[in-house]
């Protein structure tokens, strides 16, 4: 995710914020004022957003102050101008108790507020931080433009209000959310990554004039969605202003892939992923101990086998282990002229490229949306969010944020880095949950009611679905692996070895079986009733599907190789209509916009080679018996009856190759 969540608690945390996080991560000399200590660091001054600021008497992007900050954040949720209204209240004759209680905004909290990090995709704050000061200027806007847009999303469709007893009132903010916006421009390791800190207060007015405090527990729930609401908006702004395109990159093997900007060099990501390599050899490390742990009696510890949740838990745990302490701030100006010579001297990237990276990008951009049209089709957006959101789901069961989440990042996906229709996700999951999901909500509170919490499963079975696959069980190599047996002692790790070489038993992940689940879905409504309703446009689901497929994998086998010379019957899901698929191929629909991956290209070209190679054996097995007992032209194969009649391989669908 791009977008990150960690609550505000007055007190010492408080404070932690006041003296690094609004001064550029950097360390604020200790009584420095705050003005002054931006400006030391090279960072701007905060800037407050949100719909409530009028009733504070703020303004949008007015500047944010010290007391300010204490008042609202520190003081466990107080006025903004709270010295203020209680130095005029005394002034009045009130006692001081009366006094104080004016310049509270309801009771006081612990909780003041959430900390959300927005960060942009590598690829755009690599252009950022190597482009010229118009790119710098448009992605700054684009960044910004973004936050406000999720911010007001959360004011209207997340936050709420508790009240009554235990909470059991819930109402939205009529009035909105006020919060302060910090703007950092490079990581703990020193490279460039463009974020923002947006400090949210809980804090919010209902409609009897009274203050109440947030829910967090709603934000800690949507932060998904609103990490891909943040992503789809900031990179279609950048690519519309700058006339780039984006494109999906495989960063983990068996996690959906992530949107970026074509033409920007990988290497020049892992140039800026130090960090990343830090924490993955730390992780290899903890893994191994994971597998290999044992207790006194000799039994292991855990699992043999790396679950997911065990994998993240120990990423943390890398993460943190590894974590650098933050240096001196520099300016920004400084920063990126150091970035480039650093770039240039280390990333093995070309310095040509460096210097005119936006240029590549642009050509880059060119290629794709010549052969990508912006074409979404609601109904197959619906059967793709659905089945994906089931299956990564434990139980099959889901919420709407879950499918409007996946809707996000599917229409990412297909569009490449075009803006959309305000409100088209709203319109995919409604299509979603009226055609292809089960309500099973039974709620015990008024909590169960609402429309956010309410239960979905998909009208599927999980048996219905491809089976989770596990990898082939590697032969054994003392040399290069734990020990067979989780309870004998780890043997130690040859001399020659690096870390992470060890091959560690991991359940396999999710997201490939999901995948796979949509097009299984669209198979089995192609015979149904239900077919009929996830028509958009004058071709149904499967004839969507087969557009996006090779010729090859779409012929039916013969069923007797003596009639190979004869035309296929109609039947079940072979009678395709050549004509019209390659139609259908020429519109660039949204299922054949997905590219398919290096690694996965690599297998389909092997089934190829491995279909062609059946076919000449095949074919010369037929022509040696036809020239066994008749005449060479009658026994002679005709090479488009081949072409024609070559066996159906299973292998990968072009259109689902990208992921969600």
């Amino acid at each position: 995710m791009t977008v990150d969540i960690r609550v505000i608690r007055a007190g010492q945390m408080y404070r932690y914020y006041l003296r690094e996080t609004v001064v550029g991560d950097g360390r604020r000399p200790a009584r420095t004022p705050l003005r002054a200590a931006q400006e030391q660091a090279g960072v701007p001054v905060g800037r407050w957003m949100g719909r409530g600021l009028a009733v504070l008497g703020l303004a949008p992007a007015e500047e944010v102050t010290e007391a300010q900050l204490r008042n609202l954040f520190g003081e466990r949720g107080r006025h903004p101008y709270a010295d203020r209204i209680e130095a005029d209240r005394l002034a009045a004759g009130d006692s001081p108790k009366k006094a104080f209680k004016a310049g509270a905004l309801g009771r006081r909290v612990t909780v003041t507020g959430v900390d959300f990090v927005f960060r942009p995709q590598p690829t755009i704050y690599l252009l950022w931080a190597f482009g010229d000061e118009e790119t710098r200027r448009v992605i700054e806007a684009a960044h910004e433009y973004a936050i406000e847009r999720v911010l007001e999303w959360i004011e209207d469709e997340v936050a709420v209000i508790r009240y009554g007893k235990d909470g059991i009132y819930r109402v939205r903010p009529p009035g909105g959310l006020v919060a302060a916006r910090f703007r950092h421009y490079e990581a703990r390791s020193g490279r460039p990554l463009l974020h923002d800190h947006l400090l949210l207060s809980v804090k919010g007015q209902r409609l009897d004039g009274k203050w109440g405090s947030i829910h967090t527990t709603a934000l800690h729930e949507n932060t998904v969605a609103a990490s891909a609401l943040y992503n789809e908006l900031v990179a279609a702004e950048v690519c519309e202003a700058l006339g780039l395109a984006t494109e999906p990159r495989i960063v983990t093997p068996g996690r959906r892939p992530v949107m970026e900007i074509a033409g920007v060099p990988h290497e020049l990501i892992r140039w800026t992923s130090r960090r990343s390599d830090q924490i993955a050899a730390c992780l290899a490390e903890l893994e191994h101990e994971y597998v290999t742990a044992v207790d006194d009696d000799g039994e292991p510890r855990f699992l043999p086998v790396v679950s997911e949740r065990a994998r993240a838990k120990m990423n943390q745990i890398a993460a943190r282990k590894t974590r650098p302490p933050k240096q001196k701030t520099q300016p920004l100006a400084q920063l990126r002229a150091w970035w480039k010579v650093s770039a240039i001297l280390t990333s093995k990237v070309a310095a040509d490229v460096i210097n005119s990276l936006l240029e590549h990008a642009r050509a880059a951009a060119a290629a794709i949306r010549a052969r990508v049209a912006a074409v979404v089709d609601v109904a197959l957006a619906a059967i793709d969010v659905t089945a994906t959101v089931f299956v990564m789901n434990d139980g099959g069961r889901f919420h709407r944020r879950h499918l409007l989440a996946e809707a996000r990042r599917h229409l990412a996906l297909v569009l490449r880095g075009r803006r959309r229709d305000p409100g088209l996700d709203d319109q995919v999951v409604a299509a979603a949950i009226s055609t292809h999901c089960l309500d099973i909500t039974e709620p015990k509170t008024v909590r169960g009611l609402e429309a956010g919490y309410r239960l979905y499963t998909a009208r599927w079975s999980l048996s219905d679905l491809p089976a989770r696959r596990r990898p082939p069980t590697p032969a054994p190599d003392p040399d290069r692996q734990p020990p067979s047996d989780p309870g004998e002692p780890a043997e130690p790790r040859p001399p020659s070895q690096d870390t992470g070489e060890w091959e560690i038993p991991r359940i396999p992940l999710q997201y490939e079986r999901a995948v796979l689940a949509g097009a299984v879905v669209r198979e089995q409504l192609r015979t149904t009733a239900t077919a009929t309703a996830v028509r958009s446009r004058a071709y149904d689901v499967v004839a969507h599907q087969q557009a996006a497929m090779p010729e090859q994998l779409l012929a039916s086998e013969p069923a007797d190789p003596k009639q190979d010379d004869q035309e296929p019957k109609a039947g079940r899901g072979e009678a395709i209509d050549m004509t019209a698929l390659r139609a259908l191929r020429k519109s660039r629909t949204d299922v054949e916009a997905l590219d398919l991956t290096a690694d996965r290209l690599r297998r389909l070209q092997d089934a190829f080679a491995k279909v062609g190679d059946d076919s000449r054996v095949r074919a010369d097995r037929v022509r040696a018996d036809r020239y066994t007992g008749q005449d060479d032209d009658t026994g002679a194969v005709r090479p488009d009856d081949q072409q024609a009649h070559r066996p159906q391989v299973p292998g990968p669908h072009r259109g689902r190759e990208a992921g969600h």
